[in-house]
């Protein structure tokens, strides 16, 4: 049997046949972009002298999986450890702590858009090419939640400061359930409370919780639960919300009274009552004088 010229070229490249792994923090790869936003949302970013510092991630012990797959994920050295503590919620709070202090990686996450420091408020969606879907998954897996309201209701909900994170998942919901939803702040503690319900909490949970995807198991089990809910048939659909309007709203002003201004702007007493308390009390802003009429 002749041997092989060695100087001859393979018939093919083997190595053709295994994609490349993304490199690290690729925000356009599902797994890193989840990573990115759990990050953003649950991470700190700590910055000392001599280009010391750290990133750190505490979370509840039941999570500690994720913070293993944060740690299969980044190639860099990192230390996951543990804690029990006493918290204004548990005499005996048992958490995990994921920690990374390698200078060349938390660079690359601030310039990626996670502050050093407080954060909160700061926070924003990347200005480049990411996975939409991921990044916000991961968001919601560090501050928010996924479940049943007390009621029995789906929801998927995300509490934030971040103005550009809450307009963000507004707008790409919109795009997947065609409901819409306008933030603002909590007047008690000045944060957004953003909450989708039933057939749109459904919708919004398995595009957001797709098989096979990165997330905490039971957020992932708590999204696949919600398809199982049906509407009772006495529970009506309620139409999509009408906006103000700033002549509805001088006419509503003019008026004075929820009762006499309901039918000239053929809106329901409730309603109006509702949108006349908000104005007066400085919720939604005054709406600007007419144009004059030339």
């Amino acid at each position: 049997m002749a041997e092989q010229d060695p100087s001859a070229p393979a018939l093919f490249d083997i190595s053709a046949l295994t994609p490349a792994a993304p490199s690290f923090m690729d925000l356009e790869a599902p797994e890193y972009a989840y990573m990115f936003g759990f990050l953003q949302a649950d991470g700190h970013l700590s910055q000392g002298t001599r280009d010391r510092g750290r990133l750190a991630v505490e979370i509840n012990i039941r999570d500690i999986a994720i913070l293993r797959e944060f740690q299969r994920l980044t190639p860099y050295n990192s230390s996951i450890t543990e804690r029990v503590r006493a918290t204004n919620i548990s005499v005996e709070h048992h958490s995990a702590i994921w920690s990374l202090c390698a200078l060349e990686a938390r660079t690359l996450l601030n310039e990626l858009g996670l502050p050093y420091g407080k954060k909160s408020t700061r926070i924003k969606p990347p200005r480049f090419e990411f996975s939409r879907r991921d990044y916000l998954r991961g968001v919601i897996d560090a501050d928010g939640s996924v479940g049943y309201t007390g009621q029995g209701f789906p929801f998927v909900s995300l509490t934030t400061s971040s103005t550009a994170v809450g307009a963000y998942l507004c707008h790409y919901a919109k795009k997947v359930t065609g409901t819409e939803r306008r933030i603002s702040r909590n007047a008690r503690d000045g944060v957004y409370n953003i909450v989708y319900l039933k057939e749109t909490a459904i919708t919004l949970a398995e595009h957001l919780y797709y098989p096979g995807c990165l997330a905490l198991e039971r957020k992932m089990d708590a999204a696949a639960s919600l398809s199982s809910w049906v509407r009772p048939e006495a529970m009506r659909v309620r139409p999509p919300g009408r906006r103000w309007q700033a002549r509805e709203d001088r006419i509503l002003l003019a008026h004075g009274s929820a009762a006499s201004a309901a039918g000239e702007l053929g809106r329901t007493e409730q309603s109006c009552a509702l949108r006349l308390w908000r104005l007066k009390t400085g919720r939604v802003p005054m709406p600007p004088e007419a144009p004059e009429i030339p």
